[in-house]
């Protein structure tokens, strides 16, 4: 379900502990303002990303701290690059932030069908 190295995390063999850990490093990361600030930012400028400058601006962030936090979000998964030209694009993961969400999700309502059926 998680996507790991753009491959869905069902399709790569993964225990759910593997899949916990993915998961639990994409919610620490997005656990600082700086960082979701960032993240939701992004998302607003899918699907063309953001140019890093543009970014640093529209968050309020100089060179070196958005480089920061941008190292934290991309190592999570959160966050990727695309070069053009001179250029560096930011994407955010959308697909993964969905996963992340489904993630959450899946487990709605769980002890209440349980309960029903023991009940």
């Amino acid at each position: 379900m998680i996507n790991v190295v753009n491959a869905p995390i069902d399709e790569l063999d993964v225990s759910p502990e593997e899949e916990l850990a993915v998961v639990s490093t994409a919610f620490a990361a997005l656990g600082s303002e700086v960082r979701l600030a960032i993240v939701m930012r992004l998302v607003r400028a899918e699907p063309n990303g953001m140019a890093t400058g543009k970014l640093g601006d529209a968050v309020g962030l100089s060179g070196s701290v958005l480089t920061h936090h941008l190292k934290h979000l991309k190592v999570a998964g959160l966050v990727f690059e695309e070069r053009r030209g001179r250029q560096i694009i930011l994407h955010a993961d959308t697909k993964l932030i969905a996963d992340l969400s489904d993630f959450m999700l899946a487990e709605c309502c769980l002890d209440q069908s349980v309960e029903r059926l023991h009940g």
